[in-house]
């Protein structure tokens, strides 16, 4: 009786497994479409010195993924993706590579091009928070970052993106799963996948909608004999959220984006002598 039972068990539980991954896959398109339009591609033209490349300085365009977070403008990404030198400083101090941001521009998928500014690196958490230079002609779209959630050891997150220029700037959207949860020094996600799958910036939801953090990436110092292995020294993770909203807060003011004055009521003009002499006839 049992082995005539074990198909039908089987089958039901092909079904079973079928329906939560169509179930996951509903709610993954729910939160891509709420929140696609809060992730950016912010392009940054660095200036590199020292280190392996030529003692000339020479410059570069990147695009790194970055994630709204207010209507302001104020977009968050992993601070690696544009000042990768502190991150090879971290590993080995022996390291000679410097780099310099020189121009930063938010792009929207509209075309627009926002010039913008690094208003604040915060290097434990490999943060850095770009505000565009101007204010935007309208609210943009942001991941409301006082609105998280914490996940468990292989909970599924929801992971969006923006693809590079080769694949249009398409946005993306994968499930990951979480492999582990560190407690210290300070909490953090280490995501199932590779870290060379995962896109730096990008945030990632929990399946209630809620967001969960954004994946930056940790490093450690390395022993002398060591330094230049770094897979072993290096790991994607997923930040909380609470803590990007500590830096949030602390982010000051674009330069470039100064409050016009008020504008001063018109003066008067002065009483003509002819003007002055009527009003005394009267």
């Amino acid at each position: 009786m049992i082995n005539k039972l074990r198909p039908m068990i089987t089958t039901l539980a092909l079904l079973a497994t079928a329906a939560r991954a169509d179930d996951m896959a509903q709610k993954g398109r729910e939160i891509f479409k709420a929140s696609q339009h809060a992730v950016v591609t912010v392009q940054v033209v660095l200036k590199y010195s020292g280190g392996a490349r030529s003692s000339n300085p020479t410059e570069t365009k990147t695009d790194a993924t970055g994630t709204v977070v207010d209507p302001s403008g104020l977009t968050v990404l992993a601070l690696s993706s544009v000042d990768p030198a502190e991150l090879y400083r971290r590993i080995s101090e022996e390291s000679k590579m410097e780099t310099e941001v020189t121009d930063v521009k938010i792009l929207l998928d509209d075309g627009t091009e926002m010039p913008a500014e690094i208003v604040l690196r915060d290097k434990d958490l490999d943060l850095a928070f770009v505000r565009p230079k101007a204010k935007p002609a309208a609210p943009m779209a942001a991941v409301d970052l006082s609105k998280s959630s914490a996940v468990e050891m292989l909970e599924p997150v929801i992971v969006l993106n923006r693809l590079n220029r080769a694949a249009g700037r398409a946005y993306s959207a994968s499930i990951e799963r979480i492999a582990a949860v560190i407690q210290k020094p300070r909490t953090f996600y280490i995501p199932e996948t590779s870290g060379s799958a995962i896109s730096l910036g990008s945030p990632a939801f929990a399946l209630n909608g809620n967001i969960v953090g954004l994946f930056v990436m940790r490093a450690v110092s390395a022993p002398d004999s060591n330094a230049r292995n770094m897979r072993e020294n290096m790991t994607a993770i997923l930040i909380p959220a609470e803590d990007i909203l500590k830096g949030a807060k602390q982010a000051p003011e674009a330069k470039g984006e100064a409050e016009k004055p008020a504008d001063k009521p018109a003066e008067k003009p002065a009483a003509t002598k002819d003007q002055k002499d009527t009003k005394d006839q009267k």
